[in-house]
């Protein structure tokens, strides 16, 4: 049996270093960093005594739909590529991703990939492929409450720039030549490198998987169902925002907002909302930290104070990990049952 060489288990300490450690340490320095503005027992007070936690557990109840509704997205995209899994694996896939990744962040959508291209024997490339573009409807989706926020809620969303002074840095680097000198010529490069290589077993088998990967995202250009594809898109998104929205009742602070004034709380939420999902994209153990400090901050920009803005995102985000477990462990289930079917 020949042992792995020196160079292989570098890598390999490098990818799990990547892959797990990066985004653990993310979540600790950004757990830290959220504590550090408030203070951790005025926190715990307002959890203790002004928390009405039924809102909550409607809010969870919420979320288990979004998860169903996308596992009725995918299905759609996998029936144009010839792949038919039961609607209960593809449930379960789901529940098993984001339960996974709690634990192993990102490692849940390779996961759910590689549980229906085995059950279904099917190319896992096209599998994942059609997973890509699931998830980049999602960054549209997220542009496109952005874009939206900033015409319904233009003064928050400047005052949130103002106070936090986000994005500074970024418009002055891109308003740079220099910046999109760089990106065009790593492009040029890149191309270059691949046609000069065209004929390399690494080059044409890299070709090779990003066709399986092109054939699974094309695909909802043209399948059936796409007007379906969009519906559901908004559901999913509907699901997470109204399961942010009713979780303001469980607080007086958050429920002052529910105001005519605030267009009955849909605005702040609204703000909350979109700023929390693109605190989603940095990676960490189920969201814990850019999340929670996402929609702290969005709080915050309508008078609402650090410890209690902390206690509410602190509160929604541990009944949402509470039903991820529940419904991991359900999959487990289900995949022990069927383990022996098709």
């Amino acid at each position: 049996m020949t042992q792995p060489t020196q160079p292989s288990m570098a890598r390999r300490a490098m990818k799990l270093t990547l892959q797990y450690l990066v985004p653990l340490a993310l979540t600790v320095l950004l757990v830290w960093y959220m504590f550090r503005k408030v203070n951790f027992s005025d926190m715990m007070d307002i959890i203790r005594q002004g928390g009405d936690y039924w809102w909550i557990l409607l809010a969870m109840g919420i979320s288990v739909f979004s998860h169903i509704f996308r596992a009725a997205r995918w299905r759609i995209q996998l029936r144009a590529l010839g792949i038919r899994p039961p609607f209960m694996a593809l449930c379960c896939s789901i529940f098993g991703c984001y339960a996974l990744n709690l634990v192993f962040p990102r490692l849940g959508e390779v996961w759910r990939c590689t549980y229906i291209a085995d059950k279904e024997k099917a190319p896992f490339t096209t599998v994942l492929g059609s997973m890509v573009a699931d998830r980049l409807s999602d960054t549209l989706m997220v542009l496109s409450l952005f874009l939206l926020t900033l015409v319904v809620a233009t003064g928050a969303i400047t005052d949130f720039m103002v106070k936090y002074q986000v994005g500074r840095s970024m418009v002055d680097m891109l308003c740079q030549w220099w910046f999109w000198a760089t990106v065009v010529g790593g492009l040029a490069l890149l191309a270059l490198l691949f046609r000069a290589f065209r004929h390399t077993k690494v080059v044409k088998k890299l070709l090779d998987w990003w066709h399986n990967i092109w054939k699974g995202m094309a695909v909802v250009t043209q399948m059936q169902g796409k007007w379906k594809f969009f519906w559901l898109t908004l559901c999913i998104w509907g699901c997470y925002y109204f399961q942010l929205y009713v979780a303001f009742y469980a607080f007086d602070f958050t429920r002052a907002l529910c105001t005519p004034e605030y267009f009955f709380g849909l605005t702040p939420c609204l703000v909350a909302f979109v700023l929390s999902s693109i605190g989603m994209a940095v990676p960490s153990n189920g969201g814990l930290g850019p999340w929670n400090i996402a929609v702290m901050f969005g709080l915050a920009v309508y008078g609402v104070s650090d410890a209690q803005g902390t206690a509410f995102s602190m509160l929604q985000w541990s009944g949402q990990t509470v039903m991820l477990i529940l419904l991991g462990i359900f999959t487990m289930g289900y995949i022990a049952v069927t383990k022996n079917d098709k």
